[in-house]
């Protein structure tokens, strides 16, 4: 087992190797400025997304894996093997991210660990001079939200948030179409995700896995006992490191809402819903109703974890509603219609990931806009906050956006922000 780094030392660490390489270390080169080598990266988390990562990357041009890390030592070895069969270079496998952060030769980190490490590893990244490309939602709670901006700007890193279909051309057209008046003026935008998730049961205490570093999987989070219904995706459904639903897909569907309203925040937020299907470890809604205001128009994501029919016949969607008609965008789907229900204009489905992380890559070579910048994707990702914090006290939530704050409700502005594990408080 890899020895954790006091985050102290590792902080000096990063400051000494930082300053060292503004003097010409590629991993601190500005956007714009093209790089005079292949762009190193490292990949932390290679289950699920993170084997994505491996080999979107790794099918983009000048593009290679230096570190693969995972503190599940078995995906370790599947992430190296992964990466041994389509590079030459065998990549170095870690159990500590900050491993990575030491290697000057790293250009950018790639994050795919669970929710409550995307904003911690993402600020501690940026202060190592990295670019960064994180998952969904990018956040744990709002005061990570905007904190993790604020550390991207502060070191003038490329950071890239992982809701891809920001870069599909089909959903691109899709809305241009709306931009471009097609449907009129927008009033509304209904968005859904559907799922058939059963019972996570109920966890029991358990020794830690051997092949899992456990202490390090809680990283910022305050330390809870080991429980065997949790580790690797169940996490998802307690609040103490995941977001639910909405957190968990609800976050694309309302960054495609957003997008298309051309909105950024909303000023009142309700959300109802609770763990209806099974009496389990659950704690997050298997269904979910949000509603977003923002004055002049308005969102509702619905969310149904445990019941496959959703909307326009297919799990995950969003419809626009506007004074001319109405745009059905879904995965399989996009049509135009009219207020009569006759279909307008079809365009076909386009979908490829690749896109989004080239425009990464394209963003730290060639000063290329990104699609999914982490300032305009924390718009998305504050709506799941907002709503889950709603759901949690069963209050309205009124939400100042200048301020970036909730608004006359003490209870809750405490779930604002979380209490961290000693050492492991995000800072800028």
């Amino acid at each position: 087992m890899t020895t954790p780094i006091p985050r102290r030392t590792f902080l000096k660490q990063v400051s000494a190797a930082a300053g060292c390489a503004a003097l010409g270390g590629f991993n601190l080169l500005r956007a714009g400025e093209s790089p005079t080598r292949k762009l190193s990266l490292g990949v932390m988390g290679c289950n699920g997304r993170g084997m994505a990562h491996i080999n979107e990357f790794l099918a983009l041009p000048d593009v290679e894996i230096a570190y693969v890390c995972d503190v599940d030592r078995r995906a370790v070895d599947k992430g190296v093997a992964a990466v041994a069969k389509k590079q030459s270079r065998k990549p170095k496998g870690v159990s500590d991210f900050r491993r990575m952060l030491e290697d000057k030769a790293v250009d950018a980190i790639t994050i795919a660990a669970p929710n409550h490490w995307h904003a911690p590893a993402t600020i501690l990244a940026c202060a190592a001079g990295k670019h960064v490309y994180v998952e969904k939602p990018g956040s744990h709670n709002p005061h990570e939200a905007q904190t993790m901006v604020a550390a991207a700007r502060k070191h003038k890193r490329v950071v890239q948030m992982g809701n891809q279909r920001r870069s599909w051309p089909s959903v691109i057209e899709a809305m241009e179409a709306l931009h471009q008046g097609e449907i009129g003026k927008i009033f509304f935008a209904r968005a859904w995700y559907t799922n058939q998730r059963g019972s996570i049961g109920r966890g029991q205490p358990a020794p830690v896995p051997e092949w899992l570093d456990y202490a390090l999987w809680q990283g910022p989070a305050p330390e809870r006992p080991f429980k065997d219904n949790l580790i690797h995706y169940n996490w998802h459904w307690f609040w103490h490191w995941g977001g639910g639903e909405l957190a968990n897909n609800g976050v694309h569907a309302l960054d495609l809402a957003r997008w298309g309203l051309r909105v950024d925040a909303p000023s009142r937020v309700t959300c109802g819903g609770n763990r209806y299907h099974f009496q389990d470890d659950q704690e997050t809604p298997d269904v979910y109703v949000a509603t977003y205001d923002f004055g002049h128009c308005g969102i509702v994501w619905e969310g149904q974890s445990c019941d496959p029919r959703g909307f326009e016949g297919t799990g995950f969607g969003v419809n626009f509603h506007g004074e001319k008609g109405t745009l059905v965008l879904t995965d399989s789907e996009c049509k135009i219609h009219d207020l009569n229900n006759k279909v307008l204009r079809e365009i076909k489905p386009r979908r490829d990931d690749r896109l989004h992380f080239a425009n990464f890559a394209d963003a730290i070579r060639n000063d290329k806009k990104l699609t999914a910048e982490i300032e305009d994707a924390q718009h998305s990702t504050m709506l799941c906050h907002l709503g889950n914090i709603a759901v949690r006290t069963g209050h309205t939530i009124n939400y100042d956006a200048k301020a970036g704050r909730i608004v006359g409700d003490r209870e809750a502005s405490k779930l604002w922000q979380r209490e961290y594990r000693k050492g492991w408080e995000p800072k800028v």
